[in-house]
């Protein structure tokens, strides 16, 4: 973490100095007449969307929600690597890796094939590959997550806060001003319920849950099917003469159902969730009237003969699966995108539904604002054009109509009673052979973006195999050159809206001069045709958009830093200070060697372009300049 680069000033570094105009937050002060982006919807999506938004003070954001105040408990849990990386980006992963369970392994039980009706453990999986990430898999309640991103807000330039107590009831795109032509009238839900306001926005971003009220008004339909099949879940405090109560469990039933355990934070909580009744094709979960008892007593009867003695329950629900997706993440039809750019979005629950036992719900959701911030971003601040918001929807839409395929045969698979041979061991259960299958999926590692103005073609892949184009930038370990500091590459980027090109050396470069590093860096900081010189403001640090890193293959010691060209020790801030962690090499304290981990070309080195959501945008050899150049152009106006 870098601060006093603006001059020093003491106190946390996570409270950033205030802008000069935050918006008036006393009690009677109004509702704002025009706002650039308006989020309906306070879960992890517009909270993930307005934490990054919020560090931008030329840019207005307004987030509501018809609740009282912040979540307090219940709703989702899981977090996974992929969603973890991202939370290192915004700066409190450490904090998230201290509070939170981690889930190391995950344990299965059957019926017992000696007395079926008592279950047996038949065995336990590692729950997250080696070196998939350098990230763990965790619960912690929805709650949480929620209040970390309120502390992003909070502390950020803007000091933005959620307006609780005001509902989207609707909107019409074109019946407000030029600017901001999209009219949205929001309504309160608190103290002065039923008064109602006119919110005038550049953009909005429908983040306001199944039931949206963004998604209705632009014509989107949640399409999909129902499993007829209730379930609960409980978070509760209890006591037990079950094994494995701290660990993550499937259980699978000979005729009660089926349990999913997952323990929580603070090494007494867990939830679990089971498995109640068939419902009928016209019937509803909530029509059954189920209590609380009830999901105790059939806990009892699935775990049979253990048993479970519960001391309190912090939260309950029923619910009942449903797989529906919408055809629309945008207001623009498909046959009119050649014509005019998007205006509302919608993301998370209101436009994607699933099963929460595959832990993806709230992952997906952020990784959909996560994805679309940054582009409104650059948009709003005249970087872009509009039609960059295209490959939101364009990207998203594709990655959660995976993520429903997937869920719906975790879905049945499941809900499923065992097999005969499954229960006598004569073949692999089918839960847990779907469950190995499928763990760079429920990691959130299998995103793969298509080839598209922000994705290249992969003609340089070869130069990196362990880094695919299109997916997430894979971490590894390295030193950085400066301090001797021990780390990840990937910790070395923030949740701030800027590129990253990760220069990798070849095998006999210490980016002497004439060396193809410091000839890279030169080219990058001087040239007409360079991204930075053609898309960096004159007003902006010259890492302002496109932050270069430069990695070497030679241990700390062998490197001269007083060698190094002046774009990897540039001046930046109001003080024009030298940032000195732009330079790194090869880990020598035995943590591993990205070259080899991630399969970088020694002889000539390569650059890895990232995007500001940590996807690898393309790969390039160092004197790719052509290449690099036209690829932002393809993005960026030229400043």
């Amino acid at each position: 973490m870098q601060y006093y680069g603006d001059g020093f000033r003491g106190g946390d570094p996570d409270i950033k100095n205030a802008a000069a105009l935050c918006r008036d937050r006393g009690e009677f002060a109004p509702i704002p007449e025009e706002v650039d982006v308006l989020i309906a919807g306070t879960g992890p999506a517009g909270l993930c969307l307005a934490a990054q938004l919020s560090h931008f003070p030329e840019i207005t954001t307004m987030i509501v929600d018809p609740i009282p105040g912040p979540l307090e408990k219940g709703k989702a849990d899981g977090i996974n690597t992929r969603t973890m990386e991202m939370f290192q980006a915004f700066g409190f992963a450490d904090k998230v890796k201290r509070e939170s369970y981690w889930v190391n392994q995950t344990s299965f039980w059957m019926p017992d094939p000696m007395q079926p009706e008592n279950i047996k453990r038949i065995g336990r999986v590692q729950d997250v590959a080696d070196d998939s990430s350098e990230m763990p898999h965790i619960l912690m309640n929805q709650a949480r997550v929620h209040e970390l991103f309120l502390d992003v807000m909070r502390n950020a330039p803007t000091r933005l806060m959620p307006d609780y107590g005001w509902a989207v009831q609707g909107l019409e795109i074109g019946a407000g001003t030029t600017s901001h032509p999209v009219a949205v009238t929001i309504k309160n839900t608190g103290v002065n319920a039923g008064e109602t306001a006119e919110v005038r926005a550049k953009y909005v971003v429908g983040a306001d849950g199944a039931r949206s009220a963004v998604r209705t008004a632009i014509g989107g339909e949640l399409k999909g099917d129902a499993a007829h099949q209730a379930w609960g879940v409980m978070d509760i405090l209890a006591n037990t003469d079950f094994p494995d109560v701290r660990q993550k469990c499937l259980i699978a039933s000979a005729k009660e159902g089926n349990i999913l355990i997952l323990p929580r934070e603070g090494g007494y909580l867990f939830r679990m969730y089971v498995e109640l009744d068939k419902l009928n094709p016209d019937e509803r979960a909530d029509s059954r009237n189920f209590t609380i008892d009830d999901l105790i007593a059939s806990a009892n009867r699935i775990m049979h003969p253990y048993t479970i003695e519960v001391k309190q329950v912090p939260w309950w629900s029923i619910y009942e699966i449903g797989h529906r997706l919408s055809d629309q993440f945008d207001d623009v039809p498909a046959h009119e995108t050649g014509t005019r750019t998007p205006r509302v979005f919608t993301a998370g629950d209101a436009c994607h539904t699933h099963s929460p036992k595959a832990g993806q719900g709230m992952n997906v959701s952020m990784q959909d604002t996560f994805n679309l911030g940054w582009k409104l971003v650059h948009v709003l601040q005249g970087r872009a054009g509009a039609s960059l918001l295209h490959s939101y929807s364009a990207e998203r839409w594709t990655e959660a109509k995976r993520l429903i395929e997937t869920d719906h045969a975790w879905a049945r698979i499941m809900s499923a009673p065992p097999e005969p041979s499954e229960v006598d061991g004569s073949i692999e259960p089918r839960f847990v052979r779907q469950f190995k299958e499928n763990l760079e999926f429920t990691g959130g590692l299998a995103v793969k973006y298509d080839q598209s103005v922000l994705t290249s073609a992969s003609a340089y892949q070869a130069l990196a195999t362990g880094q695919e184009i299109g997916r997430r930038f894979h971490s590894a370990p390295v030193v950085r050159v400066a301090d001797a500091k021990q780390m990840q590459l990937g910790h070395a980027a923030s949740a701030d809206a800027r590129w990253r090109i990760y220069a990798f050396a070849g095998r006999n470069d210490t980016s002497a001069p004439g060396s193809a590093i410091h000839q890279l860096a030169d080219w990058l900081e001087t040239d007409p045709a360079s991204p930075l010189v053609k898309h960096t403001r004159a007003e902006e640090d010259i890492d302002g958009l496109i932050d270069l890193r430069a990695v070497f293959q030679q241990t700390f010691g062998a490197l001269s830093y007083e060698d190094m060209p002046s774009l990897l020790i540039p001046t930046t801030g109001k003080l024009g200070l030298q940032d000195h962690e732009k330079v790194f090499c090869v880990d020598h304290k035995d943590a591993g060697d990205i070259f080899d981990m991630r399969g970088i070309d020694r002889e000539s080195g390569c650059m890895i372009v990232v995007r500001p959501d940590q996807y690898i945008a393309h790969i390039l050899p160092l004197d790719g300049y052509d290449d690099l150049s036209d690829f932002f152009a393809g993005i960026y106006y030229t400043a």
